[in-house]
């Protein structure tokens, strides 16, 4: 028996001479650690044969001691992909570039993709910010079940991008938002009024001389505001008056166009070829004058009643044109302010513009 004892015992061995056969044929590093060896079974040499042939130099148990695993001590930049350079493949990787859009972009079918697509990531994304559903619906564009639809048909861009997540997080004052292309007033801080200034009132914030002017008719907002354009004591009509200085100085730029509508009764009648003088522009004093459009609206015995559409916004544009060529100005009110009507605003009361007013005076100078 003993004999037969030590007969497996030698066979013990032999199988372990095996081991030890096969050992010298490939690296110690790759085996591991065989089952078989008596140290592996207590632990004391390298574990997980399988893990050591694919790569994973650490055990779980320098893991848990808090050893970095493989060569991920070693930090990668945005968008690159395994220590190579930004943009190596794909990408445009230049130096200075928005590094979240020189990423490498991933195969598409080019059934459904052009070839010149670029899948941009959204960097709108602002932690802590409001989410855009809830921005829209304080801004009174719709409620917030309907702007989460807008956002889902891709209707609304946030800094130029796309936005189609759902519970996007924005910044309402310092991002620009557009829906169907127009720009909204996003920011609590900005406000936009119409003013139907009566005739008497000078266009000023302050009169040294105690006449009426414009503070004594937004002086009960707590903002400071700017009147976008003057018109003259004796002219009624349209004035906005709004804290957003950029665009304040564009509506009144005669570079950006902005086209202001006139009613004026002059004596009559009127000659038919008037309108063409004007559109063909009279010489004053300061240099020459024209008007976009003019119309007769009616006439009623010796008075008239006419249309100037113009762009420019120098002083008494109006009065001095008609004067010149030889129609004195009686009555003169401005009933329009680019897209922003006077509509029934009685003299002297002021209103708040809509939401669309804003978005449409952005869309004219460009903003």
């Amino acid at each position: 028996m003993r004999a037969d004892r030590g007969g497996a015992r030698t066979g013990y061995s032999r199988r372990n001479d095996r081991s030890d056969d096969v050992q010298t044929i490939g690296d110690s590093a790759r085996r591991g650690g065989a089952r078989g060896d008596g140290a592996g079974r207590s632990g004391g040499g390298e574990r997980g044969g399988s893990r050591a042939r694919f790569g994973r130099d650490s055990s779980r148990r320098d893991l848990r001691a808090g050893a970095p695993r493989g060569n991920r001590s070693e930090a990668k930049p945005y968008g690159t992909r395994g220590g190579g350079p930004a943009g190596a493949r794909g990408g445009a990787g230049n130096a200075g570039e928005n590094p979240f859009k020189t990423s490498r972009q991933p195969l598409r079918d080019p059934d459904f993709y052009d070839a010149d697509y670029v899948d941009e990531r959204d960097t709108t994304e602002v932690p802590g910010g409001e989410r855009l559903q809830k921005v829209l619906a304080q801004a009174g564009i719709a409620s917030r079940r309907a702007s989460e639809e807008m956002i889902g048909d891709g209707r609304v861009t946030v800094d130029g991008q796309v936005v189609r997540r759902f519970g996007a997080r924005v910044d309402p004052v310092k991002q620009v938002i557009h829906v169907d292309g127009k720009r909204i007033p996003t920011s609590p801080e900005l406000v936009y009024y119409a003013l139907n200034k009566p005739i008497g009132v000078v266009s000023t914030m302050e009169d040294p001389d105690g006449r009426p002017c414009l503070q004594d008719y937004v002086q009960d907002l707590n903002t400071r505001l700017f009147h976008v354009g003057r018109l003259d004591t004796e002219t009624e009509g349209l004035l906005l008056f709004t804290n957003d200085g950029e665009l304040a100085h564009r509506l009144t730029h005669p570079s950006y166009g902005v086209q202001k509508k006139y009613w004026a009764k002059v004596p009559g009648p009127v000659p038919r070829d008037l309108h063409r003088v004007l559109r063909k522009g009279i010489e004053l004093e300061d240099g020459l004058a024209k008007v976009d459009e003019f119309h007769v609206v009616q006439e009623h015995g010796q008075q008239a009643l006419v249309e100037i559409i113009l762009h420019e916004g120098r002083k008494h544009i109006v009065r001095r044109l008609l004067e010149a060529s030889g129609h004195r100005v009686i009555d003169l009110a401005r009933i329009e302010f680019g897209p922003v009507k006077l509509g029934r605003l009685k003299p002297g009361t002021i209103r708040t513009l809509s939401v669309q007013e804003v978005g449409e005076l952005y869309a004219a100078v460009g903003l």
